[in-house]
């Protein structure tokens, strides 16, 4: 083992060769510039050597100079044909947020456009989305206007997260597994709106194995061991296309590959398949010139398999809102074994393979007349417009729905295309065309045919919308049926504008109703003490306009109704301590050693209900807390135990705490009777242990019976045990033991349970 040690130190890399290895990779970075001026290259080598000159010391985590990192976030940039100012802003862009560089010095050495392009990458390396819905959807409005500001600056981004992710063994497990989340839910989707195809291929592939390595290792490793069979098989086709090709005289580029490895992944859990049914594991491209030859070599395809109907796709004729073009089909070849066939021109799979980036190599970008312009980028003003009047919670999970979903192609009866995302119904389509159409629809038709307002439409489909100068606008049940949220946006702020007698009148109605479900009062809010905590917890500046707001859609009375009467708990429990305090404190002087309920704790109060919920000795008014240890609730038999100075703790009868305490002749004065106030309205925490075989979808079960349950979940912990077991731990609050017995009884049902218990002891 020494010697092994000793081997791998010796193989170790001085810094020196670090340094060489630097300096080479900085050439084949320049080899890349060819597009370049003789000016712009010196200005990149100037920035390269400023770079290096402030990380100088700093090491990344594999012991290398710093400067690598930058360097090959610059070369990524530099493949996708980015311009000078890119290139340079990629070799700075950590340098304002780890050296001592500034704003106004890059800006005075390599311009004001190096400058800010290096400065919101910093903006965007801050931002943090692991966090709680509102932080989460104020980060993602950040990186959303530096978007629409300035596209380049997430496409730095992008190639500094591809090579992050890429170098990310080194990290701790648990930043590997953030990272890596973040990057699948965030930074991968970002990069498939944008067209980035192969990077966003690359960072899914990575994630993976960081998110779920067992599972990336069984296809990888599934693949490697398939690797002759299928090259056999697409070399087999690649000639075969390339022969009927070459017959009729086109000129073209034919080419195969295996679907990428979290492709594979998200089939086989989605379908719930193995490796061998999945259906499209193969995909083929032609490149051809032009859009004409495309569609002769689509005949020439079906000419020489047989087609697989409902699996073709014109995105040609109908692009992708991340201007994606290519036709797809999929074909079965020899033996049955069905692939997918992409047929494209040059251009478009420039686009395919670069995106937005294509613009800059293909059509030197910042002078094409479409590039960054409110047209091509329209979809990130609205998704920035859409997070107005909702709940940060709505605006995170539509946001997935707005811009990572699939999406419909649909026509106009002018023939202008729409996009919407799948399962959009003729609402989306009419708040798509303009809000007023929106407002005014009374009717939609599809290919001719009058349809319902929840027909969900296909790709292909001519829409019509009906409209009427009478209409009397939307109606509620419309937010259920619309599938993006820019028609849900829409809606909502047409009920704010237009009906605030009716959205007050809607929202105090349904948030009364969730207070009685939660079996508190209006009353029990406004009183004077309680009504401004309240507000501040709901975050509104008055009850009208939380109604408002609940009645056209912008908050959820539900969620509003759980924080009232989470103020409410705690305003009522400050208030009972203060008052147990202040009496105790009176009577401090009077405790003995071991003090008395009389002494002590509790006095014969005046007050109708306990406020602890628990009546002392025949007293209502005492210092009470609930053991942890066994978390009692009304409806169990209960004993009380007197403190030094802390009141009076309450256990269940059959805690192991009580009944050894009991048996102790020390302790045994100190053990008193307490009995259940049957008129307390109180909540209480109880915790509840769960043991079943460890299965996928365990949690998922025993989450859905807690919401079906409409019990307030306040902790929720599963983990396995190494016997093949899983136990989940959970904290709820009742007001009684009959709601735990009906809980405990809903999940012992879940598949695989075999003990619900209490915890105590």
């Amino acid at each position: 083992m020494e010697a092994r040690r000793d081997e791998r130190q010796d193989t170790a890399p001085t810094m020196e060769e670090m340094n060489a290895r630097v300096d080479q990779r900085f050439r084949e970075l320049e080899e890349k510039l060819t597009a370049f001026t003789d000016e712009e290259r010196a200005r990149v080598r100037e920035a390269f050597r400023y770079g290096r000159a402030y990380h100088e010391g700093q090491l990344r985590k594999d012991g290398s100079p710093y400067i690598t990192h930058p360097l090959e976030v610059a070369y990524l940039v530099a493949e996708l044909g980015l311009d000078a100012d890119s290139v340079m802003a990629a070799l700075l862009h950590d340098t304002i947020e780890d050296t001592e560089a500034t704003h106004e010095e890059v800006a005075h050495r390599f311009g004001a456009t190096v400058a800010d392009l290096v400065e919101g990458v910093t903006k965007l390396t801050r931002v943090k989305f692991s966090s709680t819905e509102e932080k989460q959807m104020e980060n993602l409005r950040k990186m959303l206007m530096a978007m629409a500001k300035d596209i380049r600056v997430i496409l730095i981004k992008i190639c500094d997260r591809v090579h992050n992710i890429r170098t990310m063994e080194f990290q701790s497990e648990k930043k590997q597994r953030e990272k890596a989340l973040e990057t699948l839910e965030i930074y991968a989707p970002i990069a498939h709106r944008l067209g980035m195809q192969r990077m966003k291929w690359e960072m899914e592939d990575q994630s993976l194995k960081f998110l779920d390595p067992i599972a990336y290792k069984e296809i990888d490793d599934e693949l490697q061991a398939q690797a002759q069979a299928h090259a056999a098989f697409m070399d087999s086709i690649q000639e075969q296309i390339t022969a009927r090709l070459e017959k009729e005289g086109i000129r073209g580029t034919v080419y195969g590959r295996v679907k990428h490895v979290y492709s594979i992944y998200r089939k086989m859990f989605a379908q719930n398949k193995n490796m061998g049914e999945i259906f499209d594991l193969y995909a083929f491209r032609v490149i051809v010139d032009d859009i004409p030859t495309c569609y002769n070599v689509l005949g020439l395809i079906h000419d020489m398999y047989k087609v697989v109907l409902g699996r073709f796709k014109d995105y040609i004729a109908t692009p992708k809102p991340n201007m994606y073009q290519s036709i797809h089909t999929t074909v079965i070849g020899p033996g049955g074994t069905p692939f997918e066939v992409q047929i494209r021109t040059w251009d478009m799979h420039h686009m395919a393979e670069y995106g937005v980036a294509a613009h800059w190599k293909y059509k030197q970008g910042l002078s094409n007349k479409n590039l960054g312009t409110e047209e091509t980028f329209a979809w990130v003003r609205r998704l920035l417009e859409n997070q107005q009047d909702t709940e940060a919670e709505e605006y995170i999970r539509n946001l997935k729905v707005d811009l990572f979903a699939d999406e419909v192609f649909v026509f106009t009866p002018n023939g202008d295309v729409i996009n919407l995302p799948a399962g959009a119904t003729p609402i989306d389509f009419a708040y798509a065309i303009h809000s007023g159409v929106g407002n005014a629809m009374t009717g939609a038709k599809v290919n001719g045919r009058i349809v319902g307002f929840d027909y969900q439409l296909k790709s292909g489909e001519i829409v019509e919308v009906i409209t009427s100068k009478n209409a009397k606008g939307p109606s509620r049940d419309w937010m259920k049926l619309a599938k993006s949220n820019q028609a849900r946006t829409k809606i909502r702020q047409w009920f704010k504008r237009e009906k605030r007698e009716e959205n007050v009148a809607t929202g105090r109605a349904m948030f009364e109703g969730e207070l009685k479900r939660l079996g508190i009062t209006i009353a029990m809010l406004t009183q004077e003490h309680m009504l401004p905590h309240v507000l501040e917890k709901v975050k509104f500046s008055s009850l009208e306009e939380m109604y408002a707001a609940i009645g056209y859609g912008g908050a959820s009375a539900q969620k509003c109704a759980n924080r009232a009467r989470e103020e409410v708990v705690h305003q009522d429990r400050q208030q009972a301590e203060r008052l147990a305090a202040e009496r105790a404190a009176q009577e401090a002087e009077k405790a003995a050693q071991y003090p008395t309920v009389d002494a002590g704790v509790a006095k014969s109060g005046n007050m109708k209900h306990s406020t602890s919920g628990v009546i002392v000795s025949g007293m209502t008014e005492c210092m009470v807390k609930f053991a942890k240890c066994c978390t009692p609730v009304p409806g169990d038999e209960i004993v009380g135990f007197i403190t030094r100075g802390y009141g009076v703790s309450v256990h269940r009868a059959d805690c192991p705490n009580a009944r050894n305490g009991r048996s102790r002749p020390e302790e045994r004065a100190r053990w008193i009777d307490v009995s259940w106030d049957a008129g307390s309205l109180n909540t209480y925490k109880t915790a509840i242990e769960l043991i079943a075989k460890d299965r996928n979808g365990l949690a998922v079960d025993a989450a859905t019976v807690l919401a079906g349950a409409k019990i307030n979940t306040l902790s929720f912990n599963a983990n396995s045990l190494p016997d093949g077991y899983a136990k989940i731990n959970l904290v709820v609050e009742v007001k009684a033991q009959g709601e735990v017995t009906s809980l405990m009884n809903k999940l012992n049902q879940i598949s695989g349970v075999y003990q619900v218990s209490r915890v105590s002891g």
